[in-house]
């Protein structure tokens, strides 16, 4: 079993900046991908950023440019830098990770910008 804690989410305004952070721990950890989804109220989950364990990233064209995503493979941990916020970007964001034909997801974290 895989479980992943998420911190970082909070109030900020726009053109401002959070970081994100996921820490993935269990038995025989491995994966194929980690990386963040999110969820604005009344609309579906939506991707937002992953990277694989060789290291490649990808993006939704909504965030290209803003975000970066990182890993620490030592720690099991991915890092989602968001930069220039909209308030567009308020949602619920979700850890993933994609261990063979399972995807485990975080609690979710709070992210809302402001006006």
């Amino acid at each position: 079993q895989v479980q992943l804690v998420e911190s970082g989410g909070g109030l900020v305004q726009a053109g401002g900046s959070l970081r994100l952070s996921c820490a993935a721990s269990g038995n025989r950890l491995r994966f194929n991908a980690m990386g963040w989804y999110r969820q604005a109220p009344g609309k579906q989950r939506e991707l937002v950023a992953t990277i694989t364990g060789g290291a490649s990233t990808n993006y939704a064209d909504s965030v290209k440019g803003r975000f970066i995503i990182s890993g620490d493979n030592a720690k099991n941990t991915v890092f989602l830098q968001m930069n220039n916020l909209k308030p567009e970007d308020t949602a619920v964001y979700y850890c993933h990770l994609v261990q063979g034909w399972t995807t485990y997801w975080g609690q979710g974290t709070q992210v809302t910008v402001s006006s």
